[in-house]
């Protein structure tokens, strides 16, 4: 199978593109790296000339914060928009939408919702789609294990509010390994969770990375919600 994979050079695409060549998949790999600019992307015909001989689509593109030129609502909706407009001129059926936890009818922030509105467009489609939509990924050589890696190091880790908000982490492998069943599973058109096995609250999963680096038990100091808020929005 021909994939087209958008975000092939993130953390959640260069593994996915090991695990599909291992497979005897074919990867056209396009990212920011490869000089693809999703923020040009914005009309089918945009997208036309990367679907030539394509079989199959995984949108794994995203951004954790936005950047003058990278804006969530361009890169997680208008651009992936176009991108499922143009495979239904191009007859192309399967395509996976790597979206996030959260990104449902509660999403409140920017994020969820730019990422919430190309899901709800895909799934008006008559494709045989997959919306994923994962927990925390963690994994070897994921930047977001190692901001929690390096919060878990300090002497006195900050918790925003009590640190008891419920988490399920999910290993990349396991973000994989449903990838590649969306690529085959029928029926198709369903929206998952990807969530790990086990849950934890945010400092017991800070206090498993502690334990992993072979760390004894931390020490935390709260952080009211306001304050956190205000810290934000002055960064």
């Amino acid at each position: 199978m021909k994939i087209l994979l958008t975000g092939a050079s993130g953390f959640v695409g260069r593994n996915l593109t090991c695990a599909l060549m291992a497979a005897g998949h074919e990867i056209k790999g396009i990212s920011r790296s490869s000089g693809a600019n999703f923020s040009e992307l914005l009309q089918a015909k945009d997208w036309l000339p990367y679907l030539e001989g394509v079989d199959a689509v995984i949108n794994a593109v995203g951004i954790i914060g936005q950047t003058h030129s990278q804006r969530f609502d361009t890169v997680h909706s208008q651009a992936p928009k176009a991108l499922f407009e143009a495979c239904v001129q191009m007859g192309i059926k399967r395509v996976v939408q790597i979206s996030a936890l959260g990104a449902d009818e509660r999403a409140a922030v920017a994020y969820h919702l730019s990422k919430r509105a190309a899901d709800d467009y895909l799934r008006s489609l008559d494709l045989d789609w997959w919306v994923l939509r994962p927990s925390l990924v963690y994994g070897k050589g994921g930047a977001s294990s190692g901001v929690f890696m390096q919060l878990a190091r300090l002497p006195l880790i900050p918790l925003v509010g009590d640190g008891q908000q419920l988490v399920q982490p999910v290993h990349i492998s396991d973000l994989v390994a449903a990838v590649q069943a969306c690529l085959v599973a029928q029926p198709a058109r369903r929206t998952l969770d990807v969530v790990g096995p086990e849950e934890f609250t945010f400092a017991q999963w800070l206090q498993q990375m502690r334990n992993a680096q072979g760390l004894a038990q931390g020490h935390f100091v709260r952080v009211p919600f306001w304050l956190a808020l205000l810290g934000c929005q002055l960064g």
